[in-house]
């Protein structure tokens, strides 16, 4: 069951509705069916410097010079 987003003509609510095959969504609001379907905004992950690091791996799997056990993550 995918989910919608949806405007209604009448009163200008503005809502989310999972929506099965044959059914016809309403407002909950006003239970009108003029509705505009909106599209929809998905989340992703950011790419930029601002993003969380990654977990450090296992011991040895930084590259640390001085080999494992050697750098600050221990």
């Amino acid at each position: 069951m995918p989910i919608y987003e949806y405007a209604c003509h009448d009163c200008g609510h503005a809502f989310e509705a999972l929506v099965r095959t044959h059914t016809v969504p309403e407002c909950p609001a006003c239970h009108s069916v003029k509705l505009e379907k909106l599209l929809s905004v998905f989340a992703t992950a950011p790419s930029t410097a601002d993003a969380a690091p990654a977990p450090a791996g296992p011991c040895g799997s930084c590259g640390h010079p001085g080999g494992p056990g050697a750098c600050s993550l221990n």
